[in-house]
């Protein structure tokens, strides 16, 4: 048994901010649940990924609630919102935007597509071509959409929220690895519980749908200030060691065709740090990479055989050990 890791000192105001968000947090959880009913622990995964400044990608069959989970996100993050629905016709330019000539200024003027929001909802991404998909490559790792050797940043916070439909479905196409590694989790809603599903009934049968009657809980600054948080939750050279550990673990064997990048171990060390502050700790712990490194890593591994990614990653956590 691995000693536990070491802590930071102790600072009176960075321990007040952590309370902070412990209790903006479960709000923003609790005012989500009154339209997702029965998946707290979905909602409070992908509010950690955006927490880390990542982007979510929720693969399910339709009628899940996806898609609503994410204008309830929009909702109470008071941020900006937009919705891009991927087809097979849709072009690059339909998500960046493209110049177009003023006919009074006599010149080109860049208009900007859909993408300059704060969140995104991409849904039902994998219904595009790979060339639409790869619209979204420099965007979602750099912040920045280039059009004709021209740079525009994107207003900050910038989270994508994208839905894919399974890929036996009709008219899907399989999204191209560089795309599934720019996304921070991959997550499912899955079915509700019997008595998830009875409340699921009443909030949608109401005369007013629910999600138009959610108010903000915290606004654009109060999430920026979340982000903010993150990279002041300490992570003890222990822990560091334990996610190299993990992912050289992974490369080492040769059942896993294509292994985690340097990048996937930056993204769980970033949510395991969110995830610590959700659980009002200002360090991380083994457990924190542990709750979250199957969501991370599962999308990201080609592993021959049956195992799917999730299992695997499992497998891999019960046999390395946390350094001492």
């Amino acid at each position: 048994m691995a000693a536990a890791p070491p802590r930071p000192p102790a600072d009176p105001e960075r321990a007040a901010q952590v309370r902070r968000f412990c209790e903006e947090f479960d709000q923003v959880v609790a005012n989500i649940g009154q339209v997702i009913k029965g998946k707290d622990e979905v909602v409070r995964k992908v509010l950690l990924a955006m927490t880390a400044r990542g982007h979510v990608l929720l693969l399910d069959v339709p009628g899940t609630g996806k898609t609503m989970l994410a204008r309830s996100i929009a909702a109470t993050v008071a941020c900006g919102f937009k919705r891009i629905q991927f087809t097979p016709d849709l072009l690059p330019m339909d998500i960046t935007g493209t110049n177009v000539f003023n006919l009074r200024s006599k010149a080109f003027e860049f208009q900007p597509g859909p993408v300059f929001t704060n969140i995104l909802l991409a849904d039902e991404i994998n219904r595009a071509t790979p060339k639409t998909q790869s619209a979204l490559l420099e965007v979602m790792a750099e912040g920045q959409v280039t059009v004709e050797g021209q740079t525009h940043r994107m207003p900050p916070p910038f989270q994508v929220i994208a839905t894919m439909n399974p890929l036996d479905h009709q008219g899907t196409y399989t999204l191209p690895a560089a795309q599934l590694d720019r996304f921070t989790m991959q997550l499912s809603m899955g079915f509700p519980p019997p008595e998830a599903e009875l409340e699921l009934l009443d909030v949608h049968l109401a005369d007013r749908p629910v999600v138009d009657q959610l108010t903000p809980v915290i606004g654009h600054e109060g999430f920026l200030a979340w982000q903010a948080m993150v990279p002041r939750i300490f992570i003890a050279e222990q822990v560091k060691r334990y996610l190299v550990a993990l992912a050289n673990h992974v490369r080492s064997d040769p059942r896993v065709l294509a292994p985690p990048s340097p990048r996937a171990v930056l993204m769980l060390a970033r949510v395991a740090q969110a995830h610590a502050l959700s659980q009002g700790r200002d360090y991380v712990s083994p457990t924190d990479v542990q709750a979250l490194a199957p969501d991370v890593l599962s999308h990201r591994l080609v592993v021959s055989g049956d195992e799917t990614g999730h299992a695997y990653v499992a497998e891999v956590l019960a046999k390395v050990v946390v350094p001492g």
